[in-house]
Formats: C-alpha cells, sequence, structure tokens
C-alpha cells in the first residue's frame, strides 16, 4: 500500500463546501440537460484519483515546546514537506520526524491529535501534484499516480480540472476525516455539474475502503446522478496481515538505515494501521497470523494480542473503525476491481521468545506483495447484491504499488473512461 500514518490549507473549501451542501441539499444540483431530457453524458467523464496509506503529500509547521534532539527543528515560520521528505528518513535525524508525524491518542474522546505545536495540513486537495509525485522534488522513488494522470492528459484530460486528487490525512480512518468527505463531496458535484456528466472514482489501496465507506453514506439517487464508476486498484477490502507485523516489531519496508522498532512507535500511532488488520469475514477463525513460542494469534485474539505487545490503545482504535466497512455494503455503484496476484504477500508472522521485540520469521502466500489475495477479491461478493455490475480483473505477477504504471491497467481505465 502506498505503511502509516489537522487540515489547514482547505479549512475555507471545506466551510464554503459545508453551507453549500446545505443550502442545496444531499441531492446536490441537477446536471445540465440535453434536449431530449436526459443528462448530457461527456466525452471524457471527470476524473478523482483516491490514494492509500501513504499515498499523498503531507505538510507540517512547527510551535513545539520541545524536541526529542538537538538538531530537531522546534520552530518554522512556514509549512514545509513531512511526507515524503527523503531527507528526513536518516539516522537521528528520522528521530525528530517520527516525534512530528506521529498521533496521540484520546482514549476518552477516541480520537487523536497530532503532538503540541505540531500543525499537519494535507497539501493539493482538488489538484494532482501531491498524488502523481510523494516527494515534491520527483525523484522516481516518490512516483505515484503519475503515470495513470500522464496518460489521461494524453488521452485530452487536464490537470486539476477534470482530473482532480482527492488526497486526505491518511494516518486517520474515515471516522475522523468527516470533513475531508464533505469536500469530495462538493467537488464530485462541482466536476459533473461541468461536464455534464457523473465522474469515475478511480482509488488504490487503503483509497478504496474510504471510497467505500463514502459512497455508503450516499443516497443511492445521488450516487446514480454523480458517479459512473468506480475503478478499485489493489483493495485491501478484507484488511492485510502486514499490518500484525507493523504494530508488533515494526516495519521498515527494507530500508536498512530506519530501525524497524524505532519506527514502531510512529506506525503503532497511526489509527489506519489497525483498521487494516485483517477482518473475520474473510480470515479463517484459525489462521494464525501471529505465531510466538507460547500462543497462537487469530482474528479472534485481537484484544489479547494487542495486550501481550504492550499497545491497548490499539485495541481501542480496532473498536473505533472496524465497524466503519466491516460489513462490505455493496458501494452502488458500477465496479472495476483490479488486484494483483502471485507475488509473495506475507500472511503469517513466527516470533521468537524476544516477541514483540525482535524481527521476525515470514511466512508467505498469495496477493500483490502488500494485499493479501483473499481480502483483494473481496469485491467479489458484490457480485448480485447490487444491480451495478462488478468486473473483476486479475493481474498476475502485479506488485502493489507498481500495478499504477502497468500498460494493462492504464488501458483498462481507458476502456472504463471512454465506454457508454
Amino acid at each position: 500500500m502506498a505503511g502509516r500514518n489537522r487540515i489547514t490549507a482547505f479549512s475555507s473549501l471545506l466551510q464554503v463546501g459545508l453551507l453549500l451542501l446545505l443550502s442545496a441539499g444531499l441531492g446536490g444540483r441537477p446536471l445540465d440537460k440535453c434536449l431530449n431530457n436526459k443528462s448530457c453524458q461527456p466525452q471524457r467523464p471527470p476524473v478523482v484519483l483516491i490514494p492509500g496509506d501513504l499515498g499523498n503529500q503531507l505538510e507540517a509547521k512547527l510551535d513545539k515546546p520541545s524536541v526529542v534532539h538537538y538538531i530537531c527543528y522546534k520552530k518554522t515560520d512556514t509549512f514545509f514537506t513531512l511526507w515524503l521528505n527523503l531527507e528526513l528518513l536518516v539516522p537521528v535525524a528520522i528521530d525528530c520526524w517520527i516525534d512530528n508525524i506521529r498521533l496521540i491518542y484520546n482514549s476518552t474522546t477516541h480520537t487523536t491529535l497530532s503532538p503540541p505545536g505540531v500543525d499537519i495540513r494535507v497539501p493539493g486537495f482538488g489538484q494532482t501534484y501531491s498524488v502523481e509525485y510523494l516527494d515534491p522534488n520527483k525523484r522516481s522513488v516518490g512516483m505515484y499516480f503519475f503515470t495513470i494522470v500522464q496518460a489521461l492528459v494524453e488521452w485530452g484530460y487536464t490537470r486539476d480540472d477534470d482530473v482532480r486528487g482527492a488526497p486526505y490525512d491518511w494516518r486517520k480512518a474515515p471516522n475522523e476525516n468527516k470533513k475531508y468527505f464533505l469536500a469530495l463531496q462538493q467537488m464530485i458535484e462541482e466536476m459533473a455539474e461541468k461536464a455534464g456528466g457523473p465522474v469515475v472514482l478511480i482509488a488504490h489501496s487503503m483509497g478504496n475502503m474510504y471510497t467505500l465507506y463514502f459512497l455508503n453514506q450516499q443516497p443511492q439517487a445521488w450516487k446514480d446522478r454523480y458517479i459512473k464508476a468506480f475503478v478499485s486498484l489493489g483493495p485491501p477490502w478484507a484488511g492485510v496481515a502486514k499490518t500484525l507485523r507493523v504494530v508488533t516489531s515494526g516495519d521498515n519496508n527494507r530500508i536498512p538505515v530506519i530501525s524497524p522498532l524505532k519506527i514502531r512507535s510512529q506506525q503503532r500511532s497511526a489509527v489506519s494501521t489497525t483498521w487494516l488488520f485483517p477482518y473475520a469475514h474473510s480470515w479463517p477463525a484459525d489462521k494464525v497470523l501471529v505465531q510466538t513460542p507460547t500462543t497462537n494469534y487469530t482474528v479472534r485474539d485481537y484484544k489479547r494480542f494487542f495486550s501481550d505487545i504492550g499497545f491497548e490503545d490499539g485495541w481501542l482504535m480496532r473498536q473505533d473503525t472496524e465497524p466503519l466497512v466491516a460489513d462490505l455494503t455493496p458501494p452502488g455503484v458500477a465496479v472495476h476491481c483490479l488486484y494483483g496476484s502471485g507475488v509473495p504477500t506475507s500472511e503469517t508472522f513466527q516470533y521468537s521468545d524476544k516477541f514483540p521485540d525482535v524481527e521476525p520469521t515470514v511466512v508467505f502466500g498469495d496477493g500483490d506483495g502488500t494485499v493479501n489475495l483473499r481480502s483483494a477479491t473481496q469485491c467479489r461478493r458484490w457480485i448480485g447484491r447490487q444491480k451495478q455490475p462488478v468486473t473483476l480483473l486479475e493481474l498476475p505477477g502485479n506488485e502493489h504499488v507498481n500495478m499504477l504504471l502497468n500498460f494493462t491497467t492504464v488501458a483498462y481505465i481507458k476502456t472504463v473512461l471512454f465506454s457508454p
């Protein structure tokens, strides 16, 4: 998934959007009509890109009462790139980064906040730059939606006009991003009305969970009016086993200069991590996800698991977020579900008696290297449960992020966009 972790840049937009939504009602404004009194279908339906976990830039401004190391900035006059900023992901400097990007969970209010003096914002809502490249310097390591956006441009689309990004604070789950969904709804309505036809949503990874949650909140009449299709890339509908390793012993994504145990505290603080734990609706009750010399942990053992690793807040976070899309209610729009297979994907973690402060032995299964196959294919359950079509396309050998660069993926998106 594109690993983990208050929005001010577009707060005025959200306030205006809320006023517009309240005055216009949930149904939104009517689309322009053709002469036959039917909604006009644009030659190119507008496109909204919804990124996954870690899938868009984050910026920070500091005015902190204290810092964890003398080299860390205590105060900045302007916002700077927090994610992805490769200069901060090096020894010592990463301590500053972890302290800035972490969240603090309040077990009474069941909400999270940034540390004192840390102001986090999501740049580029309604634009594509913050989802095309995670690194503002456009290094290839941070390339994300660029290939898809560039293809759209070659087909006649215009960045920030009829193709837009919908970045969000991916450290949080949907229950803490309500303003985001108001802004997303307003943007979709505006794009559809301008184009004279409904919008295509393209989501990747955890962005699919966000999109499903959003669509489940909308009346069917709204979806019929404003959404042409939902293209789902690498969806973790049933969660991913990898998240258990992340909260147990940390995951440095094979970056040797970063200690998994050091980054673990930040990864645990991201509520979206526990939200993506495997779900009982799809994972066998006897499937061992974490194994130690004394205990086997399955989807039924999360409360004990969190207690045993000394992360009791994790259980509360899971309870806060598990119901959000756990029933996998059909989205009520045409769905195109593309998923990778044939790439070794972690599904069980075996720990020594030094659990949880040690690297595990990994047992692999099928998937795209991040999302387990059993999770990605759960969109199949919507077939026959909604009137709109549900199409699945397996992408053999496609890795989780690389599928965004894949010719087959891009070509398939073109057929969705330009089909009747």
